[in-house]
Protein backbone atom coordinates (compact mmCIF):
# COMPACT_ATOMS: atom_id res chain seq x y z
CA UNK A 1 0.00 0.00 0.00
CA UNK A 2 1.47 3.49 -0.90
CA UNK A 3 2.14 6.65 1.95
CA UNK A 4 -0.74 8.34 0.23
CA UNK A 5 -3.32 5.62 0.74
CA UNK A 6 -2.04 4.75 4.01
CA UNK A 7 -2.52 8.29 4.88
CA UNK A 8 -5.94 8.94 3.62
CA UNK A 9 -6.79 5.87 5.87
CA UNK A 10 -5.24 7.39 8.98
CA UNK A 11 -6.78 10.45 8.65
CA UNK A 12 -10.41 9.02 7.77
CA UNK A 13 -10.07 7.47 10.99
CA UNK A 14 -8.95 10.48 12.94
CA UNK A 15 -12.42 12.11 11.45
CA UNK A 16 -14.27 9.35 12.34
CA UNK A 17 -12.35 9.45 16.40
CA UNK A 18 -13.07 13.19 16.89
CA UNK A 19 -15.94 14.23 14.78
CA UNK A 20 -18.97 14.61 16.70
CA UNK A 21 -21.72 12.14 16.48
CA UNK A 22 -24.86 12.98 14.32
CA UNK A 23 -27.70 11.08 14.65
CA UNK A 24 -30.48 13.35 16.16
CA UNK A 25 -33.62 11.73 17.55
CA UNK A 26 -36.89 13.05 16.71
CA UNK A 27 -38.39 15.49 16.85
CA UNK A 28 -34.84 16.99 15.50
CA UNK A 29 -32.98 16.63 12.72
CA UNK A 30 -30.46 14.02 11.82
CA UNK A 31 -27.87 16.32 11.61
CA UNK A 32 -28.36 17.38 15.72
CA UNK A 33 -25.95 15.88 17.93
CA UNK A 34 -27.24 12.90 20.30
CA UNK A 35 -27.60 14.09 23.94
CA UNK A 36 -26.08 11.59 26.51
CA UNK A 37 -28.96 10.57 28.80
CA UNK A 38 -28.41 12.45 32.38
CA UNK A 39 -30.62 13.42 35.37
CA UNK A 40 -30.75 16.88 33.80
CA UNK A 41 -33.39 15.31 31.77
CA UNK A 42 -37.00 14.39 31.81
CA UNK A 43 -39.83 11.96 31.00
CA UNK A 44 -43.04 13.92 31.28
CA UNK A 45 -46.76 11.95 30.88
CA UNK A 46 -50.00 13.74 30.61
CA UNK A 47 -52.33 11.38 32.75
CA UNK A 48 -56.14 11.91 31.84
CA UNK A 49 -58.13 10.67 34.89
CA UNK A 50 -55.46 12.14 37.66
CA UNK A 51 -55.40 15.65 35.61
CA UNK A 52 -51.05 15.64 36.58
CA UNK A 53 -48.05 15.90 34.59
CA UNK A 54 -45.50 13.17 36.07
CA UNK A 55 -42.03 14.24 35.94
CA UNK A 56 -39.44 11.33 35.91
CA UNK A 57 -35.47 11.28 36.23
CA UNK A 58 -34.70 9.06 33.62
CA UNK A 59 -31.07 8.25 34.81
CA UNK A 60 -32.35 6.61 37.83
CA UNK A 61 -36.16 5.99 36.31
CA UNK A 62 -37.66 7.50 39.40
CA UNK A 63 -41.02 9.37 39.92
CA UNK A 64 -39.66 13.04 41.08
CA UNK A 65 -43.69 14.05 41.30
CA UNK A 66 -46.64 15.41 39.46
CA UNK A 67 -47.47 18.89 38.00
CA UNK A 68 -51.15 18.86 39.27
CA UNK A 69 -53.46 21.32 36.77
CA UNK A 70 -56.59 19.38 37.84
CA UNK A 71 -58.89 17.57 39.97
CA UNK A 72 -60.37 14.28 40.04
CA UNK A 73 -63.86 13.86 39.65
CA UNK A 74 -66.55 15.01 40.92
CA UNK A 75 -64.43 18.13 41.94
CA UNK A 76 -64.24 18.95 38.15
CA UNK A 77 -67.84 18.85 37.56
CA UNK A 78 -68.25 22.11 39.70
CA UNK A 79 -69.97 25.00 37.35
CA UNK A 80 -67.15 26.91 39.58
CA UNK A 81 -64.30 24.76 38.66
CA UNK A 82 -61.24 26.34 37.14
CA UNK A 83 -58.84 23.14 36.81
CA UNK A 84 -58.06 21.86 33.93
CA UNK A 85 -59.39 18.26 32.68
CA UNK A 86 -58.61 15.33 30.92
CA UNK A 87 -55.08 16.25 30.58
CA UNK A 88 -53.34 14.48 27.14
CA UNK A 89 -51.45 15.72 24.49
CA UNK A 90 -47.66 17.15 25.08
CA UNK A 91 -45.11 18.74 22.83
CA UNK A 92 -41.83 20.88 23.84
CA UNK A 93 -39.86 23.79 22.68
CA UNK A 94 -37.00 23.22 20.12
CA UNK A 95 -34.72 25.14 23.10
CA UNK A 96 -36.63 22.53 25.58
CA UNK A 97 -37.74 24.82 28.29
CA UNK A 98 -41.29 24.93 27.45
CA UNK A 99 -43.74 21.54 27.63
CA UNK A 100 -47.07 22.53 25.57
CA UNK A 101 -49.77 20.30 27.67
CA UNK A 102 -52.86 19.85 26.13
CA UNK A 103 -56.05 19.60 27.98
CA UNK A 104 -59.39 17.70 25.81
CA UNK A 105 -62.15 18.48 28.33
CA UNK A 106 -61.31 21.93 29.13
CA UNK A 107 -60.22 22.92 25.54
CA UNK A 108 -57.05 24.60 26.80
CA UNK A 109 -53.05 24.47 25.98
CA UNK A 110 -50.95 25.02 29.47
CA UNK A 111 -47.16 25.81 29.18
CA UNK A 112 -45.32 24.93 31.94
CA UNK A 113 -41.57 25.75 32.51
CA UNK A 114 -39.00 22.84 32.58
CA UNK A 115 -36.33 23.93 35.14
CA UNK A 116 -38.81 24.78 37.87
CA UNK A 117 -42.33 22.72 36.48
CA UNK A 118 -44.22 26.45 36.93
CA UNK A 119 -47.34 27.11 34.63
CA UNK A 120 -46.12 30.19 32.76
CA UNK A 121 -49.65 30.60 30.58
CA UNK A 122 -52.69 28.91 29.67
CA UNK A 123 -54.63 29.68 26.21
CA UNK A 124 -57.81 28.09 25.66
CA UNK A 125 -58.79 27.15 22.73
CA UNK A 126 -61.20 25.62 20.29
CA UNK A 127 -63.67 22.39 20.97
CA UNK A 128 -61.24 19.22 22.24
CA UNK A 129 -57.75 20.36 21.00
CA UNK A 130 -55.98 16.93 21.11
CA UNK A 131 -51.86 17.71 20.52
CA UNK A 132 -49.35 20.79 20.37
CA UNK A 133 -46.31 20.78 19.47
CA UNK A 134 -43.65 24.01 18.54
CA UNK A 135 -42.85 24.16 14.96
CA UNK A 136 -38.65 23.53 14.96
CA UNK A 137 -38.07 27.02 14.75
CA UNK A 138 -39.93 27.67 18.02
CA UNK A 139 -41.77 30.84 16.37
CA UNK A 140 -45.41 29.23 16.37
CA UNK A 141 -47.23 26.24 17.98
CA UNK A 142 -49.67 24.35 16.09
CA UNK A 143 -52.86 23.01 18.23
CA UNK A 144 -55.06 20.43 16.73
CA UNK A 145 -58.67 21.33 17.46
CA UNK A 146 -59.71 17.74 16.83
CA UNK A 147 -63.38 18.97 17.81
CA UNK A 148 -63.71 21.03 14.90
CA UNK A 149 -61.93 21.24 11.89
CA UNK A 150 -58.87 23.68 12.06
CA UNK A 151 -55.29 24.17 13.18
CA UNK A 152 -55.00 26.86 16.31
CA UNK A 153 -51.62 28.53 15.24
CA UNK A 154 -50.18 30.20 18.97
CA UNK A 155 -47.14 32.80 18.93
CA UNK A 156 -44.29 31.01 20.58
CA UNK A 157 -43.77 33.62 22.45
CA UNK A 158 -47.04 35.13 23.68
CA UNK A 159 -48.83 31.62 23.51
CA UNK A 160 -51.48 33.68 22.09
CA UNK A 161 -53.88 32.45 19.14
CA UNK A 162 -53.01 33.97 16.30
CA UNK A 163 -54.32 32.52 12.93
CA UNK A 164 -56.20 29.16 11.95
CA UNK A 165 -55.67 26.48 9.37
CA UNK A 166 -58.45 25.04 7.47
CA UNK A 167 -57.96 21.11 7.20
CA UNK A 168 -60.56 18.10 7.48
CA UNK A 169 -62.85 17.51 9.88
CA UNK A 170 -61.04 16.38 13.34
CA UNK A 171 -57.40 16.74 12.98
CA UNK A 172 -55.79 14.69 15.30
CA UNK A 173 -52.27 15.14 15.18
CA UNK A 174 -49.54 17.11 13.68
CA UNK A 175 -45.89 17.04 13.05
CA UNK A 176 -42.98 18.94 11.26
CA UNK A 177 -40.15 17.90 9.14
CA UNK A 178 -37.00 18.70 10.91
CA UNK A 179 -36.07 21.45 8.93
CA UNK A 180 -39.20 23.31 9.60
CA UNK A 181 -40.34 23.49 5.50
CA UNK A 182 -44.06 21.37 6.23
CA UNK A 183 -46.27 20.57 9.11
CA UNK A 184 -47.96 16.94 8.52
CA UNK A 185 -51.77 16.76 10.11
CA UNK A 186 -53.86 13.66 10.44
CA UNK A 187 -57.08 13.13 11.11
CA UNK A 188 -59.57 11.41 13.18
CA UNK A 189 -62.41 11.58 11.88
CA UNK A 190 -61.58 12.08 7.82
CA UNK A 191 -59.38 9.46 5.86
CA UNK A 192 -57.07 12.08 4.88
CA UNK A 193 -53.70 13.49 6.06
CA UNK A 194 -52.95 16.76 4.95
CA UNK A 195 -49.17 18.37 4.11
CA UNK A 196 -48.63 22.38 5.02
CA UNK A 197 -46.07 24.49 4.40
CA UNK A 198 -45.22 26.48 7.55
CA UNK A 199 -44.18 29.92 6.04
CA UNK A 200 -47.88 30.43 4.46
CA UNK A 201 -49.97 27.96 6.08
CA UNK A 202 -50.71 26.46 3.04
CA UNK A 203 -52.20 22.82 2.09
CA UNK A 204 -50.25 21.68 -0.36
CA UNK A 205 -50.11 17.86 -0.24
CA UNK A 206 -52.94 15.15 0.84
CA UNK A 207 -52.40 11.56 1.95
CA UNK A 208 -55.05 9.27 2.05
CA UNK A 209 -55.69 7.37 4.68
CA UNK A 210 -56.73 3.83 5.07
CA UNK A 211 -59.17 4.57 8.26
CA UNK A 212 -60.54 7.82 9.29
CA UNK A 213 -58.94 7.33 13.03
CA UNK A 214 -55.68 8.63 13.39
CA UNK A 215 -54.45 9.32 17.13
CA UNK A 216 -50.71 10.06 15.86
CA UNK A 217 -48.02 11.18 13.65
CA UNK A 218 -44.29 11.31 13.19
CA UNK A 219 -41.21 12.20 10.68
CA UNK A 220 -38.14 10.67 10.74
CA UNK A 221 -35.25 12.47 11.63
CA UNK A 222 -33.17 12.18 8.10
CA UNK A 223 -36.49 14.23 7.03
CA UNK A 224 -37.64 11.10 4.50
CA UNK A 225 -40.62 9.17 6.13
CA UNK A 226 -43.61 10.52 7.87
CA UNK A 227 -45.55 7.40 9.93
CA UNK A 228 -49.44 7.58 11.26
CA UNK A 229 -51.07 4.97 13.21
CA UNK A 230 -55.04 3.87 12.86
CA UNK A 231 -56.23 2.82 16.27
CA UNK A 232 -59.40 1.91 14.38
CA UNK A 233 -58.07 -0.82 12.06
CA UNK A 234 -54.70 -1.48 13.74
CA UNK A 235 -52.13 -0.25 10.77
CA UNK A 236 -49.74 1.59 10.38
CA UNK A 237 -48.72 3.91 7.03
CA UNK A 238 -45.85 5.66 6.17
CA UNK A 239 -45.46 8.21 3.27
CA UNK A 240 -42.94 10.25 1.43
CA UNK A 241 -41.93 13.47 3.55
CA UNK A 242 -41.13 15.32 0.50
CA UNK A 243 -43.26 15.71 -2.89
CA UNK A 244 -45.01 14.56 -4.12
CA UNK A 245 -45.82 12.47 -0.69
CA UNK A 246 -47.03 9.42 -2.11
CA UNK A 247 -47.65 6.52 0.47
CA UNK A 248 -44.47 4.20 0.78
CA UNK A 249 -46.19 1.21 3.24
CA UNK A 250 -49.05 -0.11 5.15
CA UNK A 251 -48.44 -1.89 7.78
CA UNK A 252 -50.52 -4.41 9.85
CA UNK A 253 -49.54 -3.71 13.37
CA UNK A 254 -52.44 -4.90 15.63
CA UNK A 255 -55.42 -3.20 17.62
CA UNK A 256 -55.51 -0.53 19.49
CA UNK A 257 -52.17 0.86 17.31
CA UNK A 258 -51.40 3.71 19.26
CA UNK A 259 -47.88 5.95 18.95
CA UNK A 260 -45.39 5.87 16.69
CA UNK A 261 -41.90 7.51 17.27
CA UNK A 262 -38.24 6.62 16.16
CA UNK A 263 -34.92 5.76 18.10
CA UNK A 264 -31.39 6.21 16.66
CA UNK A 265 -29.41 2.91 17.20
CA UNK A 266 -26.93 0.73 15.95
CA UNK A 267 -28.94 -1.39 14.23
CA UNK A 268 -30.15 1.32 12.37
CA UNK A 269 -33.04 3.97 12.51
CA UNK A 270 -36.16 1.92 14.31
CA UNK A 271 -39.91 2.78 14.47
CA UNK A 272 -41.67 2.04 17.67
CA UNK A 273 -45.51 1.44 17.73
CA UNK A 274 -47.54 0.93 20.91
CA UNK A 275 -50.18 -1.44 20.58
CA UNK A 276 -52.19 -1.36 23.04
CA UNK A 277 -55.10 -4.21 22.72
CA UNK A 278 -51.72 -6.34 22.90
CA UNK A 279 -49.75 -4.88 25.18
CA UNK A 280 -46.83 -4.64 22.90
CA UNK A 281 -44.52 -2.55 21.30
CA UNK A 282 -43.69 -3.27 18.05
CA UNK A 283 -40.23 -2.68 16.61
CA UNK A 284 -39.70 -1.89 12.52
CA UNK A 285 -37.14 -1.06 10.53
CA UNK A 286 -37.01 2.58 8.77
CA UNK A 287 -34.93 1.11 5.55
CA UNK A 288 -37.07 -2.10 4.41
CA UNK A 289 -39.82 -2.26 7.28
CA UNK A 290 -39.00 -5.66 8.73
CA UNK A 291 -39.89 -6.20 11.75
CA UNK A 292 -37.15 -6.08 14.67
CA UNK A 293 -38.78 -7.05 18.00
CA UNK A 294 -42.23 -7.26 19.48
CA UNK A 295 -41.89 -6.33 23.46
CA UNK A 296 -44.19 -7.08 25.93
CA UNK A 297 -44.83 -3.77 27.80
CA UNK A 298 -47.64 -4.04 30.33
CA UNK A 299 -51.30 -2.86 29.75
CA UNK A 300 -52.35 -0.75 27.38
CA UNK A 301 -48.81 1.04 26.04
CA UNK A 302 -49.75 4.51 24.63
CA UNK A 303 -47.36 7.36 24.42
CA UNK A 304 -44.06 7.14 23.22
CA UNK A 305 -40.65 8.91 23.20
CA UNK A 306 -37.01 8.44 22.55
CA UNK A 307 -34.18 9.51 24.79
CA UNK A 308 -31.67 12.40 23.41
CA UNK A 309 -29.36 9.41 22.53
CA UNK A 310 -31.32 6.89 21.52
CA UNK A 311 -30.50 4.18 23.74
CA UNK A 312 -33.82 4.35 25.79
CA UNK A 313 -37.70 4.83 24.61
CA UNK A 314 -39.98 5.48 27.33
CA UNK A 315 -43.79 4.12 27.03
CA UNK A 316 -46.69 5.28 28.92
CA UNK A 317 -48.71 2.09 30.04
CA UNK A 318 -52.20 3.53 29.87
CA UNK A 319 -53.65 0.75 31.94
CA UNK A 320 -51.07 0.12 34.01
CA UNK A 321 -50.22 4.03 35.27
CA UNK A 322 -46.97 3.43 34.45
CA UNK A 323 -43.91 4.40 32.54
CA UNK A 324 -42.00 1.65 30.79
CA UNK A 325 -38.00 1.92 29.89
CA UNK A 326 -37.04 0.05 26.62
CA UNK A 327 -33.55 -0.65 26.16
CA UNK A 328 -32.99 0.46 22.62
CA UNK A 329 -29.81 -2.14 22.35
CA UNK A 330 -31.58 -5.40 23.82
CA UNK A 331 -35.29 -4.12 22.78
CA UNK A 332 -36.54 -5.02 26.40
CA UNK A 333 -38.00 -3.29 29.18
CA UNK A 334 -35.32 -2.60 31.97
CA UNK A 335 -37.43 -0.13 34.01
CA UNK A 336 -41.19 0.12 35.42
CA UNK A 337 -42.14 3.63 36.77
CA UNK A 338 -44.90 3.81 38.48
CA UNK A 339 -46.67 7.49 37.54
CA UNK A 340 -50.53 8.44 37.69
CA UNK A 341 -53.63 7.64 36.25
CA UNK A 342 -54.01 6.75 32.59
CA UNK A 343 -50.82 8.24 30.81
CA UNK A 344 -51.22 9.41 27.27
CA UNK A 345 -49.02 11.51 25.71
CA UNK A 346 -45.01 11.10 26.81
CA UNK A 347 -42.34 13.48 26.14
CA UNK A 348 -38.65 13.05 26.69
CA UNK A 349 -37.08 16.59 26.78
CA UNK A 350 -33.44 16.36 26.96
CA UNK A 351 -31.25 19.01 29.35
CA UNK A 352 -34.37 19.95 30.29
CA UNK A 353 -33.10 21.34 33.85
CA UNK A 354 -30.01 22.62 33.45
CA UNK A 355 -28.87 22.66 37.24
CA UNK A 356 -30.35 21.96 40.35
CA UNK A 357 -32.40 19.28 41.15
CA UNK A 358 -35.76 20.44 39.31
CA UNK A 359 -38.22 19.53 42.11
CA UNK A 360 -39.68 22.67 42.44
CA UNK A 361 -43.52 22.91 42.33
CA UNK A 362 -44.16 18.87 42.47
CA UNK A 363 -46.31 17.08 44.23
CA UNK A 364 -46.94 13.93 45.63
CA UNK A 365 -48.78 11.07 43.42
CA UNK A 366 -51.08 11.10 46.19
CA UNK A 367 -54.46 9.28 45.35
CA UNK A 368 -53.43 9.21 41.87
CA UNK A 369 -51.29 6.32 42.76
CA UNK A 370 -54.70 3.90 43.57
CA UNK A 371 -55.61 1.96 41.21
CA UNK A 372 -57.31 -1.21 40.98
CA UNK A 373 -56.29 -3.68 37.64
CA UNK A 374 -58.50 -6.28 36.58
CA UNK A 375 -58.62 -8.75 33.24
CA UNK A 376 -61.35 -10.43 31.75
CA UNK A 377 -60.98 -13.55 29.28
CA UNK A 378 -63.14 -15.73 27.37
CA UNK A 379 -63.36 -18.26 30.08
CA UNK A 380 -62.53 -16.46 32.97
CA UNK A 381 -59.09 -17.79 33.15
CA UNK A 382 -55.35 -16.15 32.99
CA UNK A 383 -54.07 -17.06 29.53
CA UNK A 384 -57.57 -18.08 27.95
CA UNK A 385 -56.51 -15.53 25.60
CA UNK A 386 -53.63 -14.16 24.28
CA UNK A 387 -53.99 -10.63 24.65
CA UNK A 388 -56.91 -10.19 27.44
CA UNK A 389 -58.97 -7.52 27.60
CA UNK A 390 -56.93 -5.31 30.58
CA UNK A 391 -59.26 -2.82 33.19
CA UNK A 392 -58.37 -0.13 35.53
CA UNK A 393 -60.36 1.34 38.07
CA UNK A 394 -58.98 4.80 39.03
CA UNK A 395 -59.65 5.88 42.23
CA UNK A 396 -60.99 9.28 42.25
CA UNK A 397 -62.10 9.09 46.17
CA UNK A 398 -65.87 8.54 46.60
CA UNK A 399 -66.18 7.39 42.85
CA UNK A 400 -63.92 5.27 40.79
CA UNK A 401 -63.20 6.17 36.80
CA UNK A 402 -63.12 2.81 34.89
CA UNK A 403 -61.20 2.27 31.64
CA UNK A 404 -61.40 -1.07 29.73
CA UNK A 405 -59.01 -1.76 26.98
CA UNK A 406 -61.46 -4.42 25.03
CA UNK A 407 -60.04 -7.04 22.65
CA UNK A 408 -60.63 -10.05 21.27
CA UNK A 409 -64.43 -9.63 19.65
CA UNK A 410 -66.26 -9.58 16.95
CA UNK A 411 -65.52 -6.36 14.75
CA UNK A 412 -68.57 -3.88 14.54
CA UNK A 413 -70.25 -5.52 17.30
CA UNK A 414 -72.82 -3.81 19.85
CA UNK A 415 -71.60 -5.38 23.57
CA UNK A 416 -72.19 -4.33 27.14
CA UNK A 417 -69.66 -4.05 30.15
CA UNK A 418 -71.55 -4.95 33.25
CA UNK A 419 -71.74 -5.99 36.84
CA UNK A 420 -72.88 -9.56 37.81
CA UNK A 421 -73.24 -11.21 40.96
CA UNK A 422 -72.11 -14.66 39.56
CA UNK A 423 -68.60 -15.22 38.19
CA UNK A 424 -69.94 -16.72 35.23
CA UNK A 425 -72.37 -13.94 34.19
CA UNK A 426 -75.24 -16.23 34.57
CA UNK A 427 -78.64 -14.49 36.08
CA UNK A 428 -78.89 -10.53 35.93
CA UNK A 429 -76.33 -7.77 34.87
CA UNK A 430 -75.84 -4.42 35.60
CA UNK A 431 -74.67 -2.62 32.87
CA UNK A 432 -71.90 0.18 33.13
CA UNK A 433 -71.30 1.30 29.47
CA UNK A 434 -72.62 -0.13 25.78
CA UNK A 435 -70.09 0.02 23.06
CA UNK A 436 -69.00 -0.81 19.63
CA UNK A 437 -66.32 -2.39 18.51
CA UNK A 438 -64.24 -1.21 15.83
CA UNK A 439 -62.85 -2.97 12.89
CA UNK A 440 -60.55 -4.79 14.73
CA UNK A 441 -62.76 -6.04 17.10
CA UNK A 442 -61.78 -3.78 19.91
CA UNK A 443 -62.33 -0.58 21.68
CA UNK A 444 -61.81 1.54 24.84
CA UNK A 445 -64.61 1.85 27.05
CA UNK A 446 -65.38 4.10 29.82
CA UNK A 447 -67.36 4.32 33.00
CA UNK A 448 -67.53 6.69 35.93
CA UNK A 449 -69.50 5.83 39.44
CA UNK A 450 -69.52 4.29 42.69
CA UNK A 451 -68.11 0.75 41.08
CA UNK A 452 -66.28 -0.53 43.91
CA UNK A 453 -68.31 -1.55 46.60
CA UNK A 454 -67.72 0.37 50.24
CA UNK A 455 -68.55 -1.44 53.29
CA UNK A 456 -69.10 -0.56 56.47
CA UNK A 457 -69.64 -2.13 60.00
CA UNK A 458 -68.71 -5.35 58.93
CA UNK A 459 -72.18 -5.44 56.78
CA UNK A 460 -72.42 -8.73 54.50
CA UNK A 461 -71.84 -7.08 51.09
CA UNK A 462 -71.96 -9.65 47.66
CA UNK A 463 -69.48 -9.50 45.33
CA UNK A 464 -69.53 -8.22 42.06
CA UNK A 465 -68.04 -9.16 38.61
CA UNK A 466 -67.04 -7.54 35.33
CA UNK A 467 -68.13 -9.59 32.59
CA UNK A 468 -68.94 -8.17 28.94
CA UNK A 469 -72.36 -9.56 27.18
CA UNK A 470 -73.49 -9.38 23.59
CA UNK A 471 -76.25 -7.08 22.91
CA UNK A 472 -77.59 -3.34 24.56
CA UNK A 473 -77.63 -2.12 28.19
CA UNK A 474 -81.81 -2.67 27.94
CA UNK A 475 -81.17 -6.03 26.33
CA UNK A 476 -77.58 -7.74 27.06
CA UNK A 477 -77.29 -11.11 25.53
CA UNK A 478 -74.96 -14.34 26.12
CA UNK A 479 -71.51 -13.47 28.05
CA UNK A 480 -68.42 -13.80 26.04
CA UNK A 481 -65.89 -13.17 29.15
CA UNK A 482 -65.19 -13.01 32.17
CA UNK A 483 -63.29 -11.41 35.01
CA UNK A 484 -60.70 -13.57 35.78
CA UNK A 485 -60.15 -14.32 39.97
CA UNK A 486 -56.95 -14.52 41.60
Amino acid sequence: MNKRVITGLLAGTFLALTAPAFAGEAPFAASAPEIPLSSHDRVYAAEQFSNTVSVTDPATNKLLGVIRLGDPQPGNFSPLYRGQVLVHGMGFSPDRKTIAVVSIGSNSVTFIDTATNAVKHTTYVGRSPHEAFFTPDGKEVWVTVRGEDYVAVLDGSTYEEKTRIKVPNGPGMQIFSPDGKYGYVCSSFTPETVVITVADHQIVGHVKQESPFCPNIAATPDGKQVWFTLKDIGKTQVFNAQPPFDLIKTIETGPITNHVNFANTAKGTLAYITVGGLNQVKVFRTDDFSPVATIPTGNLPHGVWPSGDGTRVYVGLENADALAAIDTASNKVVATVPIGQAPQAVNYVPGAVPEGDGKQNLQPLGIAGETVHLTLSKDGRTGADKAPTSISLFDQGLIQILQASVTGLEPKKGYVLALSSQPDGKGALEPLSAFMTNPAGSAIVNAAGPIRQIVQNNAKAERRYLVIAEGSAAQPGPVVQHQVLN
